[in-house]
């Protein structure tokens, strides 16, 4: 299954710094950076990215013209335009991209440009899905840039090959032009981002590459333990992972069953989907699973009582997955699976979604109906 991707690209980005001008923001200044003879090099410095994904399953959404679509052409990838910037493209056109891109459901966005065009995107799209800078801009002071394109194309081919990737948050920073144009650096926070983090499996784990499952388990657990105590009424689904959260709060457990929790308080055991049904609508709620070993099932194995009116009640954000980093790299390179009942609703579920896979540990994994291994002959670096 491809990965729905997300494209964005400030042209006008970096014009003004090879002029001097030590910034991109504004009309004026683009005007002057142009005046002063100002190439564009967001456009191809995208596309050096995409290059890279030639080869892998992807589904690429962006923007007409030079904001998306001209480093898609140049890449050689087939593309779908939501719609049209403006002759000069702005900030305005950033933030409405972003917004069609969102409703459009990309799994990630790949974006060009500097901290300004990061701000742009911060307005829309929070931390709701992962990012991933490509630098094109005179200031990069925010964390959500690859370290040149080749290294944002590099890590997206990963996660269209099945790979495990990290996701963490990352700082979103500008700096006042003005000031900087008079030699004072005065910069500013202004939110997080979440991004994909490259990590060779390997390299992530201790003593000397051997994994322990057990303390993979506990550590997640010690984690899943602080955040089922955050108001929200939690369903605590079926399996080994979930069991040893519930051992972290000191409370009995179904292993084959459903348990509701809130703030670390047992209000039910073993409930069915009837009972979740009659909850007040306005409960908040939240559901914890684990994947199935070997088979990689999320839904549809062992938690029935998570029905298609269920999950449609949880929504996509509304459940948290639970798997050891054993576990996912014993799939070898498979996604995980979903079997509701309702294949629309399926569908709908599809894409990648957070695993926590330790304590503080979140990977980016694929959810599909279909349990093929996509071709991945080609190396990543």
């Amino acid at each position: 299954m491809a990965i729905k991707l997300g494209l964005l690209v400030n042209p006008l980005a970096g014009v003004g710094g090879s002029v001097g001008l030590k910034g991109s923001d504004g009309e004026a200044t683009v005007a002057e950076a142009m005046r002063r003879g100002a190439q564009r090099m967001a456009v191809e410095r995208a596309a050096r990215a995409l290059a890279l994904l030639g080869e892998h399953a992807v589904e690429l959404y962006t923007w007409g013209g030079e904001m998306g679509e001209a480093s898609a052409e140049s890449a050689g990838l087939n593309c779908r335009v939501l719609g049209l910037p403006s002759e000069i493209s702005t900030a305005e056109d950033t933030r409405r991209a972003a917004v069609a891109l969102m409703a459009a459901g990309v799994d990630v966005l790949l974006f060009a440009g500097g901290d300004g065009t990061a701000r742009d995107i911060y307005d829309v799209v929070g931390e709701r899905i992962p990012v991933v800078g490509i630098p094109a801009g005179c200031k990069i002071h925010s964390g959500v840039y690859a370290v040149n394109p080749e290294g944002a194309g590099r890590l997206l081919a990963e996660l269209a090959s099945g790979s495990l990737v990290n996701v963490q948050e990352a700082e979103v920073r500008d700096i006042d032009e003005e000031a900087f144009r008079k030699g004072v650096v005065r910069a500013r926070h202004y939110g997080v981002m979440r991004v994909p983090v490259s990590s060779r499996f390997l390299q992530q784990v201790k003593c000397g590459g051997q994994l322990d499952d057990a303390l993979e388990v506990t550590e997640i657990a010690a984690w899943l333990a602080e955040q089922c105590c955050d108001g929200n009424l939690w369903l605590m689904g079926s399996g080994s992972t979930v069991a040893e959260v519930m051992v972290q709060l000191d409370l009995p457990n179904t292993l084959l069953g459903v348990d509701m929790v809130q703030n670390g308080r047992l209000l039910a055991s073993d409930v069915t989907e009837q009972q979740i049904l009659e909850l007040p609508s306005k409960t908040p709620l939240r559901a914890l699973i684990t994947v199935i070993g070997g088979q990689g099932h999320v839904f549809g194995r062992g938690n029935q009582q998570f029905s298609p009116a269920v999950i449609r009640r949880l929504g996509r954000e509304g459940f948290t997955v639970a798997a050891t980093r054993s576990k996912l790299a014993a799939l070898n390179g498979r996604p995980l699976l979903v079997d509701s009942g309702d294949a629309e609703l399926d569908q709908a579920l599809c894409g990648l979604i957070p695993v926590v896979a330790g304590y503080d540990d979140t990977v980016l994994m694929k959810l599909s109906t279909d349990a093929e291994v996509e071709n991945t002959s080609s190396e990543v670096c």
